[in-house]
């Protein structure tokens, strides 16, 4: 199965020259980093909903094939908290259909509040809305939502358990769908640790399974050149 790689954005200058060409503009960083890398985690969705013409953009900029995973509004996340979030869920899921109309749409990120504890049937109501031709991934930042009738519910509608990296919470590796989602937060990780990525990746992709990593991003940019060199791996 497939193997997608890339950060959690993709417009820092600081990343020039180690990743970023000196000469390239930064309205063509996507274009490039297209060129290297096949996944960008999107956070701009995060704080509002997206233009059909700043999608369109994006499509237009990169290679088919090349995805973006969205994260999920924080109206949806931190204001609502999933309670009643039937017709904001719909909103949000057209603002970016645009990505979807045009097969570029990568899984779209719930990432829950820290102070969000456990609900099952909140979970299992706000589940019920989302399609099935739409992959999604949820990180859950409070221990109390890595037990076992959560999985389950996951997986009963096909949703992926976000392997994210915390300081303070340690998320098992448990798969609740067909492909796997890793968020990668660490700034440096030694050639030892990524070759141990790597393998994972392999192994998940030859038991069936696409997989989706996101490395940390910001000012360095190391995260993008260890997306790359994974990808070559693979």
């Amino acid at each position: 199965m497939s193997v997608f790689a890339g950060t959690s954005g993709f417009a820092y200058p600081a990343w020039k020259p180690a990743f970023y060409p000196k000469n390239v503009a930064s309205k063509n960083f996507l274009a490039y980093y297209a060129t290297k890398l096949n996944c960008v985690e999107i956070n701009y969705t995060y704080r509002q909903l997206p233009k059909a013409t700043t999608l369109a953009g994006w499509v237009n900029a990169t290679p088919e094939g090349f995805l973006f995973a969205t994260k999920a509004h924080m109206k949806l996340t931190h204001i609502l908290r999933l309670k009643n979030a039937a017709e904001f869920t719909e909103i949000f899921l057209r603002a970016i259909d645009p990505l979807r109309s045009a097969r570029r749409l990568g899984p779209v990120l719930y990432q829950l509040p820290p102070n969000l504890k456990c609900d099952i049937s909140l979970l299992s109501d706000y589940l019920a809305l989302l399609p099935a031709d739409i992959r999604f991934a949820f990180e859950f930042r409070h221990e109390s939502w890595l037990s076992e009738p959560v999985y389950d519910l996951l997986s009963r509608h096909h949703i992926a358990l976000c392997l994210a990296e915390s300081e303070r919470l340690e998320v098992p590796k448990v798969f609740t769908a067909d492909f796997a989602y890793f968020r990668l937060r660490k700034g440096d990780y030694p050639a030892e640790e990524r070759q141990r990525i790597a393998a994972q990746v392999r192994e998940l992709s030859a038991a069936g399974k696409d997989v989706y990593v996101f490395f940390k991003h910001e000012d360095d940019p190391a995260g993008a050149l260890y997306a790359e060199e994974l990808l070559t791996c693979e």
